[in-house]
This record gives C-alpha cells, structure tokens and sequence, in this order.
C-alpha cells in the first residue's frame, strides 16, 4: 500500500534572540504530530530551522561586536540544541545562509521576474525594524512623545524612502479569495481565517520585496546593489528543503507542504504573501496554515525588558522532558493564549502523570511482577466489565485520530485520559489483590485486560512522551514495531515482562 506523504513545518525562528518557550511550543507541537503521522504509518518529512537574514540581525550582530555570520552561527546552534533538548525529531534543519537556501530564493525570484510579478519601483512608507514589515498609515498610532508605532505588535516604525523592487501583490487579491472559499480548511483557527479574509477584502498594495539601506541578506539576482525582503527569502525555506528548484529532486514529491504551524504575529505572512508568491510562480499550494497562541508567563508577557523570557532547557532538567512536552500540550487549547507558571506544570505532573498513568502502570507490572510469574498473565475467560474496558481502549486510536487532525492536542489527551480514568476504576472495583488469595484464574483475567490497556495507551501516548512512554512499552515487552498497526494483533500471554520502574516521579516541595 503507497504511504500517505504528510509535509509538516515549524516556522523558521528568527536568530536576533535566543530560544524560548514559545519556540519549544510549536517545535513540541509539529514534532507530535510529525510523531503520530509516523504511527499511523505515513511517510513524513518535518522541517525546523532558523531564519538569519535582515536589518534586525545585521544591527544586533553589530551591537555583539561579530560579523553577522557568526553571529548566525551562534544562536543557530542553541536552536539546535532546544530542538535536542525537547527531543523533535525534525528530518531537516534549515538555515537561511545555506547555500541551498540562497539558491532556492534567487530561483523563486527568477520565477516570479520572468512571470511578471515583479518591478522596479521605489518605497516610501513606515517600517517597523523589530517586525521586519511594512505598514500602512492605519496599522499605526502615535504615542504620547510623537513617535510612531505598529498597532498590531507595538513595534516603532520610522519612515523609510529607498529605491525597491515590488512584488504585485494587488493583482492576487481576487485570486487569494478565490482560494480562500474553495479550500476553506486553509486558514485555521476560524478566528484568524476571519482575520485573513478582511485584511486581503479591504484591499492590498503592492509588497515592497527588497531593501538598498543594508546588506545583511540574499543579493537579488543581477542587482546586488538589493537584497531579498527577509520574509520573501524566509518563507521560500518550506520550497529549499524539498530541493526546489529541482523537481527531480527525491523530496520534492512532498511538495505542497501538508500544515505550516506558525505564531498567530506571522499569519499574515503565511497565509497571504506566501500562496501569492506561489501562485505568481505557478507553484501548489500548502493544504493548511495553523496559527497557535502564545505564551505568558505568570500572567505577564514574554519580554526582553521585564526579563521573564522562559528557556524550556532548565525546566526539562528540573521536571523531566516528557512531563514538559505533555503541559506545553494538555494545559490550554492549541490555537488559544496560555500562561505558563509552575504551580500548573507541578499540579499536571502530580495529578495526570504521575498518579494517572505513571500510578495504573506501576501498581499494574509491579503486582503481575511479584503475584503472576512476571509474564503477561492468561487472558481467561473475560467477563463482560472486563471487555468494557477493552472496548474503550480500542475505541481510543480512532478517536485520538479525529482530535489530531484539527490540532485540539488537548482533546486527544482527554481521551486518553478518560481510559485511563475508567482503568483506575476498574482496578480499584476488580481488586486483584483480593482475587489473589480467591480466584487466580479470574485475577489473570483482571490483569491480562489492564495489560491489554496500558500497551493502547502506551502506542497512543508516545507521541506525546516518546521517552516514557518508550519505557511502558519496554515493560509490556512490546515488538521493535510500535506503530498502531501493532494494536491488530492480541496480547500475547506468557510473554515475559521485566522489573518495571516508576514511570512519573511525584513533584515533592521542598519543606
């Protein structure tokens, strides 16, 4: 049977600071799902990277007293390393200062010249540097000492007169609405699509596509005196890593990219500029663009000035990796803000972990470990509260699947925890500890259904903890193959099952 491609990207992070929660967020969130893709047996291609061109890092790269390049070169590799760190398992890292990549770009730009879509003009309007953007009048306000900034970030913007190249952005409008109603999954959530639909209704300019005042970026070709619009150079990395522009390429099969998960601040770069630049060089488009919330901290904003930026790498050696993937995941609705503070993370990690799962695991192995020959037990007659569970359990991949493929991470978890709720009554209610002493064969039976649940829950959650939930799945003795495939076939008694461990160590204060 041919495999279904599924193309996921993160969005591509900026190097002019250094990696945060936000960042191990969608990282976390594109690698379950690039995950859970691989388990259904897919074949996936993830893409990461960084994004290393433009005024803001030309000017903090001169601030750090280093050439830009090595300047690149550092944050890059501490990107790398959070993506380490949070255990993402990404096919490909894209740098923007790859060779590759600046070939891509010229070629896109060739593209689009050749098409006619692009010209020789000259720009004159506000800038916001921090946001690397071009506003118009009324995307900006003036604060109480006169300056001028960007409503929608906040960002300062000064007025900026050079000679540009122009991309004809206006003549996509009715295009880009076109697209809009017959793929109406395109932009997601409905509330950004709503967004998106008014911006490109009330009209667009034409986007302004190269800068003459630095030379921080991709030369264009046959004018080095220009260099590319960062956000035209930054969004072609989807195409580089499929090898664009060679269509003989062995990944460029895996072009249009399936989902761009991305900060809802960029939606408009994605959902907009990208399919017109696209289109203006007679490319396919991506099937969905997903722009998730962000984090505060405490109740306040991420912010260099209040200092309260958060890298995820201390908490991961404090709390563990897996417990920290699951809160960035089960705390708050993919798509809605969420605030980080570690009264929640300790709360999840107590209650969901490590007296959910982590406590049906242990008292399960450990009892068949010390009661039942330490091997799974034989199954017995099953009565019809034991097959109850069974079916709840094996319902589960089915509705986990419903619940990923429109993003709602926290729905998919409640499923899941929901049999495991139902387990924990079932244990309690069955009371093998009893049945020891009274009835073998029946304890057998109880044991046998709980294992038969924990391997679903195992295969289900590695996604989400790949790590821990590697080790239950060790516990239970299971194959090399863990994909869902694995769920067809029975338990199979007398297996032999090691010594288990605990899986989620309780977070104690500190008297």
């Amino acid at each position: 049977m041919k495999k279904t491609k599924f193309y996921i990207t993160t969005p591509i992070y900026y190097v002019n600071g250094a990696p945060h929660l936000g960042h191990a967020y969608t990282s976390t969130a594109a690698d379950v799902l690039a995950r859970w893709h691989r388990l259904e047996g897919d074949d996936v291609f993830f893409l990461t990277g960084t994004d290393e061109h433009g005024q803001k890092v030309e000017a903090a790269a001169r601030a750090a007293g280093i050439e830009p390049q090595e300047f690149a070169d550092r944050v890059a590799a501490d990107f790398e390393d959070m993506a380490k760190a949070m255990n993402i398992s990404n096919d490909d890292f894209i740098r923007t200062t790859m060779p590759r990549h600046k070939a891509a770009c010229q070629a896109i730009w060739k593209k689009l010249q050749e098409n006619g879509f692009i010209y020789l003009g000259a720009y004159e309007g506000w800038y916001a540097v921090r946001d690397e953007a071009f506003y118009d009048e009324s995307e900006t306000a003036l604060k109480p000492d006169g300056s001028r900034y960007a409503v929608a970030s906040g960002a300062a913007v000064e007025w900026v007169v050079e000679p540009s190249y122009f991309f004809k952005l206006s003549a996509f409008q009715d295009k880009l609405l076109e697209f809009y109603e017959a793929n109406p999954g395109f932009i997601a959530p409905t509330a950004k699509r709503n967004e998106i639909l008014s911006f490109v209704r009330s009209g667009l300019n034409d986007l302004s596509i190269s800068r003459t005042s630095f030379s921080w970026g991709v030369p264009v070709p046959d004018d080095e005196t220009h260099v590319m619009y960062v956000w035209l150079d930054a969004l072609v990395n989807y195409l580089t890593a499929t090898g664009y522009p060679d269509e003989t390429a062995p990944r460029w099969g895996y072009w249009p990219a399936s989902l761009h998960l991305v900060g809802k601040e960029i939606i408009r770069f994605h959902s907009v500029y990208w399919p017109a630049f696209l289109m203006g060089a007679g490319l396919p488009l991506p099937e969905k663009v997903f722009s998730h919330g962000w984090w505060t901290v405490e109740g306040e904003k991420m912010s260099k000035s209040l200092g309260n930026f958060i890298d995820v790498r201390p908490l991961v050696q404090e709390y563990g990796l897996d417990q920290i993937r699951y809160f960035l995941l089960r705390e708050v609705p993919f798509g809605n803000d969420g605030d980080f503070s570690r009264d929640a993370l300790k709360r999840r990690i107590n209650s969901d972990l490590a007296n959910g799962i982590g406590n049906l695991a242990q008292r399960t192995l450990s009892f068949i470990g010390k009661n039942a020959g330490a091997a799974v037990p034989p199954k017995g007659a099953l009565q019809e509260t034991d097959e109850a569970l069974i079916a709840q359990a094996v319902a589960l991949p089915e509705k986990m699947r419903a619940t990923m493929d429109k993003l709602a991470f926290h729905e998919a978890l409640d499923e899941a925890w929901r049999v495991i709720r139902a387990a924990d009554g079932y244990i309690d209610a069955q009371a093998p500890w009893s049945l020891r002493k009274t009835d073998t064969d029946r304890m057998n039976s109880v044991l046998y259904t709980l294992c038969a649940v924990l391997r679903v829950l195992g295969v289900v959650l590695q996604p989400f903890m790949p790590e821990t939930m590697g080790k239950l799945l060790d516990y239970l003795a299971l194959s090399e193959d863990r994909s869902l495939a694995v769920l067809d076939a029975p338990l199979v008694e007398g297996t032999a099952l090691p010594t288990p461990s605990g899986l989620f160590p309780r977070v104690v204060e500190a008297a």
